[in-house]
């Protein structure tokens, strides 16, 4: 089951980053990124955040199973979608902790 664009923007509302979150349709599902760093994914209309220290240190009790088939378990945030500032939180964390992004590959040959 694909996410609804109604998902999305629940997220992106509940998050409130302004320019700083953006997000991309892949494959029928989402990823949000914030300063151009993937740190979540919405698949079958729930939240799973990037694995990484921040859930430990902000949220260690998130359920875990994989987003998407062939994929390694991610933290399910979907227990926090109604507590804005603990969601906020957890996502600007794992921000600070993922690699900037690579840039873009030019078309140019």
């Amino acid at each position: 089951m694909a996410t609804g664009r109604d998902f999305v923007e629940y997220v992106a509302e509940q998050l409130a980053l302004g320019a700083r979150l953006t997000h991309r349709r892949m494959f029928g599902e989402y990823a949000f990124y914030v300063d151009g760093k993937v740190v979540a994914f919405a698949c079958d209309n729930s939240l799973f955040v990037k694995p990484s220290a921040a859930v430990a240190e902000l949220a260690p009790l998130l359920p875990q199973r994989p987003p998407y088939p062939v994929a390694k378990d991610h933290p399910v945030a979907d227990e926090l979608l109604d507590d804005a500032d603990a969601l906020r939180a957890l996502i600007l964390r794992t921000a600070e902790l993922m690699p900037p992004p690579k840039p873009a590959r030019s078309s140019r040959r």
